[in-house]
């Protein structure tokens, strides 16, 4: 199956611009060590490349003449994927942990779920804090209310309220996130 001309060219661009592909008359070239050699032709640079066993890398080509180092593309590459995979393991997104109870919740229970959700905010993450309601008990929203500002007041330390209480159904519920 053939590729159409659109694709190639699409391809040629998303490779990156080493040795041959250079299309530029005269450059601007670094060596290996940072040290600048000046503004000379694609060809010689290519060349010097190929003395030293190593390849010619375009850096900028917005530059006027366009910027070519002389390094080992390979080891370059390996560099790079290596600085990307550590970023990214590094990088932490917040998730958001429920902690469920009721509101006529016991005190050691209630503990717990505080310590829970201390847990949850040391660990970078935010905190949605749950009170359900069972038949009647809806009538008792003032209660489970007062239940999570408790809570506030006891995870102040730690967290900023991202959500005031809010009643949504059978439920009431509050956003803490972890303080900067």
């Amino acid at each position: 199956m053939k590729q159409t001309p659109v694709n190639d060219k699409k391809r040629q661009r998303d490779l990156p611009q080493i040795n041959e592909r250079i299309r530029f008359p005269k450059l601007r070239v670094i060596d290996t060590d940072g040290g600048q050699l000046g503004i000379i032709t694609s060809q010689d640079a290519l060349r010097l490349a190929e003395e030293k066993e190593l390849d010619l890398v375009l850096v900028s080509d917005k530059a006027d003449p366009p910027v070519c180092r002389i390094m080992d593309y390979g080891k370059y590459k390996f560099e790079q994927e290596k600085k990307a995979k550590e970023a990214r393991k590094k990088q932490h997104t917040a998730e958001v942990k429920e902690v469920k109870m009721r509101y006529t919740i016991e005190e050691h229970d209630y503990q717990v779920r505080v310590s829970q959700a201390v847990r949850f905010l040391k660990d970078g993450d935010k905190v949605k804090a749950t009170i359900t309601f069972r038949g009647r008990e809806i009538q008792h929203s003032d209660l489970a209310e007062a239940l999570l500002k408790r809570m506030a007041g006891d995870l102040k330390e730690l967290a900023e309220v991202q959500q005031s209480p809010k009643r949504e159904g059978r439920n009431m519920m509050m956003l803490f996130s972890p303080k900067k």
